[in-house]
């Protein structure tokens, strides 16, 4: 917790891994049964998260990855790679190390790493290592084993000065596909949809029932309609939930309070999908003043479609900076707020 409010901003760390075997290496990456990481038993997945300091509260999976909410954001296991996005004060690059230990374990070695973050909005209350960027470069560079050799660590700036993207991406090779990722982060949200957020006082529920109502009551569940959503409300306010739709996710975290209200969204998707209507549908759940969306691809199609999707909603572009990640493709930041700022 920090000293002024809770720090709604993610830290996302993606760690990709193959297999000693070339065969089990494409096996796991196109997911043929394999389970890779997904043996990794829950009392190692918990030392990993006691590391960061957040824990399990709610978990579901499916032929392709496990999925954990976690009390600070969330936890995706696939067979190659792993995604932890957590929040608050938590020291997610404590992770890295035990993590490449398990997976040693299991025969699997360390290919790539991706890791992002918006700005702190209560910097000073991070512990280390994220105590700044570049003393969480250094902790990774520690971290990372030789082999990585395609490394890169910036900051994409905006016009907003609260806002910018730090990215740091490491790599054994240089192998992009068509899937991309977007990262949005919102601020300032509308009161009425962050006050949705807010359980009422001894309501007697369950997080994962009072998750569930939340997820009705602000209209989370159309903005991936196909999906098995795991959702999760905590007391007093705050929610958190996962989408599972075949081998894809997506996520969503909200710290409601007035002050320092925050939301995310982030999913995976590829080439041909409705970018514009996640893009709207996200948008209006939470109505922020200001919007942060990060794109990551193999090209520069994606990033095209946020603008023509959030200008139409009162949404205006305030800055777009474009950069090139040898191991991770083309990263596109742009801002956006409503036109009464």
């Amino acid at each position: 917790m920090a000293v002024s409010g809770f720090e709604g901003f993610e830290k996302r760390l993606e760690l990709h891994f193959f297999g000693d075997d070339p065969t089990v290496m494409d096996q796991l990456d196109g997911h043929k049964g394999l389970l890779g990481l997904r043996l990794l038993d829950f009392d190692s997945l918990q030392q990993v998260l006691h590391a960061v300091q957040c824990t399990v509260v709610s978990a579901v999976g499916n032929h392709y990855f496990d999925s954990y909410v976690l009390s600070e954001s969330s936890l995706f296991v696939y067979p190659g790679k792993i995604i932890i996005k957590t929040c608050g004060t938590t020291q997610l690059l404590k992770s890295v190390r035990p993590l490449i230990h398990h997976a040693r374990h299991l025969g699997l070695s360390l290919s790539s790493v991706r890791y992002t973050r918006g700005n702190f909005i209560f910097p000073e209350s991070q512990p280390f290592p994220h105590t700044s960027f570049k003393e969480e470069v250094v902790y990774l560079e520690d971290s990372l084993p030789k082999g990585l050799r395609f490394r890169k660590a910036s900051v994409m700036p905006s016009k907003t000065l609260t806002h910018s993207w730090h990215v740091f991406t490491a790599s054994t090779d240089i192998d992009l596909g068509d899937v991309f990722t977007i990262e949005i982060c919102m601020t300032e949200l509308d009161k009425a949809s962050a006050g949705k957020f807010f359980r009422r006082p001894a309501d007697g529920k369950s997080g994962d029932s009072a998750g569930k109502d939340m997820t009705e009551a602000t209209g989370i569940g159309s903005i991936s309609p196909s999906a098995l959503i795991c959702d999760f409300a905590f007391d007093p306010c705050g929610y958190s939930m996962n989408g599972i739709d075949g081998d894809r996710y997506s996520t969503i975290h909200v710290t409601p309070e007035d002050g320092y209200s925050y939301a995310s969204f982030e999913t995976v998707g590829s080439r041909g999908d409705d970018v514009a209507r996640v893009l709207k549908k996200v948008a209006q759940v939470f109505r922020p003043a200001t919007m942060s969306v990060s794109t990551t691809s193999a090209g520069r199609e994606v990033w095209g479609r946020v603008a023509s999707a959030l200008e139409p909603l009162g949404l205006k572009r305030r800055s777009c900076a474009v950069d090139e990640f040898p191991a991770a493709g083309t990263v596109v930041y742009q801002t956006f707020s409503n036109r009464r700022k």
